[in-house]
């Protein structure tokens, strides 16, 4: 890949990162509800499903993913079950956002990853977009180990930078909520959107 390619193929991730979408209503929700660390472990999440989808499209396995369709249909369903379940337990959740129960971080952590890596997942048709992409920018038939290095890295680069700032706002915004009435909107609006984007999952299936 020349430098021209990389700079075009980083700047096309990034702006379709920076699209509003229900990965973004997560990293944001979880971000405002439970702090930046599971704002990130979100996206973490987010940007390895997305590199999953990148191996396949770039070594040819669109076939395979559209044969395992119904196992990615299932995933889907889960996500958007796992994701509703989380925004109702957020607006009816009482303990405040500032307080964070070190015993359970890891659990937090782990399933904020978890939740963004099914959300990814669950969209089989990234796949697809993938495939339609890349080799606008590459010639798949004849790609490199080091042109696949350097979509991995665009990948890492451009999608978690993308979700990491909308983690960073997510919480500079939660940080104005000092009254507790400002707090309960917070959540709320945090449970909304995942129970929105939970809903919007299962209704595209």
């Amino acid at each position: 890949m020349s430098l021209g390619e990389i700079l075009a193929l980083f700047a096309a991730m990034v702006t379709l990162a920076l699209v509003p979408s229900t990965s973004v209503a997560l990293v944001v929700a979880r971000s405002s509800s439970a702090g930046f660390s599971n704002g990130s472990a979100v996206a973490a999440g987010i940007v390895v499903g997305d590199l999953v989808f990148v191996f396949l499209a770039v070594f040819g396995m669109a076939a395979l993913a559209e044969v395992m369709g119904s196992f990615f249909l299932i995933l889907r369903y889960l996500a958007g079950a796992y994701l509703i379940w989380f925004g109702i337990s957020l607006m009816r959740s009482k303990t405040s956002l500032s307080v964070e129960d070190s015993g359970r971080s890891a659990f937090k952590l782990s399933a904020s990853f978890l939740s963004g890596l099914l959300l990814t997942l669950g969209d089989v048709k990234a796949i697809f977009f993938y495939a339609s992409l890349l080799p606008v920018f590459v010639d798949l038939a004849t790609i490199r180990a080091l042109d696949v290095a350097i979509i991995s890295v665009l990948t890492v680069v451009a999608v978690g930078g993308v979700k990491l700032g909308y983690a960073y706002f997510a919480v500079a915004v939660a940080s104005f909520a000092t009254s507790l009435r400002a707090e309960r909107a917070v959540k709320a609006s945090a449970g909304g959107l995942l129970v929105g984007a939970g809903s919007y999952l299962i209704a595209k299936a």
